[in-house]
């Protein structure tokens, strides 16, 4: 009998030329799909809650994937097997069943990103974390975060010849704010375009830096042109954090 399951996982992406499949470069899901059809003696394809660019992490990360492999029976054993499988920059949190129609990517109600800018050189942080010594007016960062509510479109912060329907997206939550010598920058919205975040990032220091205004801000927003705003902040201080689900996705893991 053909069951699907989640699997939560997490991962430091600076190996990595993000979660997909791709031609000639390494990815998550390679990695993971080819230890788990080792495991189970099976074929196993992985289906994402999305894409994250090369070298973005994910402390929390959610995929589906469909088997008749018995040992999956009991899911907590495959858990340590796999993450005996694989390297140690990929942990598995956990897999369970679910019913054959949930999907993780398009039963996803949120996804939570968080960008780390650390203030001060630190050893430990250099592939989690963006570097950056001048001064910085967060202030004027939270105000234009403030602006992010006010509008849906977010084409001037999503790379072009992606080939996606719409950009139109929810923005529910959009905050800079310290934490010891990390500012740290956390955004929650119903869906995300493709380097969406980061450019949004890079946009914003702009105004931290002075170079911009938070009128500034809001006319970049509506002019929809991706030329018009900042350059994408680097990857490495990226971080997808959570993924939010309907309850019902959840009634068959185990505790």
């Amino acid at each position: 009998m053909i069951q699907r399951y989640f699997i939560e996982l997490s991962f430091k992406g600076t190996a990595y030329h993000g979660w997909q499949v791709q031609p000639n470069a390494l990815s998550v899901q390679q990695t993971i799909e080819e230890a788990l059809s080792i495991l189970l003696k099976e074929k196993v394809r992985l289906t994402g809650a999305g894409r994250t660019d090369t070298g973005v992490h994910a402390s929390y990360f959610v995929a589906h994937f469909s088997s008749s492999s018995e040992l999956l029976n009991t899911p907590g054993g495959t858990t340590m097997k796999l993450n005996h499988m694989l390297p140690n920059d990929i942990a598995i949190l956990s897999i369970f069943p679910v019913k054959e129609n949930f999907h993780s990517r398009f039963n996803a109600l949120s996804r939570t990103y968080k960008y780390y800018i650390s203030r001060r050189k630190n050893p430990f942080r250099q592939e989690t974390s963006y570097h950056i010594s001048a001064d910085i007016d967060t202030g004027a960062m939270n105000r234009a975060a403030k602006e992010l509510f006010n509008y849906c479109d977010f084409s001037s912060f999503c790379r072009t010849n992606t080939n996606v329907k719409t950009n139109i997206c929810k923005i529910i939550s959009a905050e800079w704010h310290e934490e010891k010598d990390m500012l740290v920058f956390t955004i929650r919205a119903d869906r995300f375009l493709r380097n969406m975040v980061r450019a949004i990032v890079g946009t914003m220091l702009n105004i931290g830096y002075g170079r911009n205004s938070v009128d500034e801000f809001r006319e970049i927003i509506e002019s929809k042109d991706r030329r018009r705003a900042g350059t994408s902040a680097p990857a490495q201080g990226l971080f997808l954090t959570e993924i939010e689900y309907p309850c019902e996705v959840f009634s068959q893991k185990s505790v």
